[in-house]
């Protein structure tokens, strides 16, 4: 398995920040390793939905069918999903009120016998993805 996380502090409302993270048509302005969603993004947001999304993760493509598995509107989104060679991708999202900001973290894990043969590469590349995508949104919002 292989773990990582990132956290930031946005300086927009909580609910701002939300919108963004949540608008899957503007997912590509600001998560790193997003390409597309080949069918749109859930049709409703709400646990149990899923969706497909296409990534790029340490130079390598990949197709991941996501299932959300939390939902608690306005601060936590958390998802799994399925990806190539048996690999789960896991990914939650948690906002929290700031001081008038947002204090934003995102916890990743992958699991599967693929992920051990790279997982301190994939955690590097990993890690410095979430902090691009924050940095990002960040900018969008703020």
């Amino acid at each position: 398995m292989a773990e990582v996380s990132a956290e930031a502090r946005i300086e927009a409302p909580s609910g701002k920040v939300w919108e963004r993270l949540t608008d899957f048509g503007s997912y590509g302005e600001w998560n790193a390793t997003h390409t597309s969603f080949p069918d749109g993004g859930p049709e409703t947001l709400a646990a149990g939905a899923t969706f497909t999304e296409n990534m790029k993760l340490m130079g390598f493509p990949a197709e991941v069918l996501w299932t959300v598995e939390e939902l608690e509107e306005g601060r936590v989104l958390a998802i799994r999903g399925k990806g190539p060679m048996g690999v789960i991708v896991g990914t939650r999202y948690s906002l929290a009120d700031a001081d008038g900001g947002t204090a934003v973290r995102v916890d990743g894990e992958f699991t599967g016998a693929a992920v051990a043969l790279m997982a301190g590469k994939l955690k590097d590349s990993a890690t410095a993805a979430l902090n691009e995508s924050l940095r990002k949104l960040a900018g969008l919002v703020a």
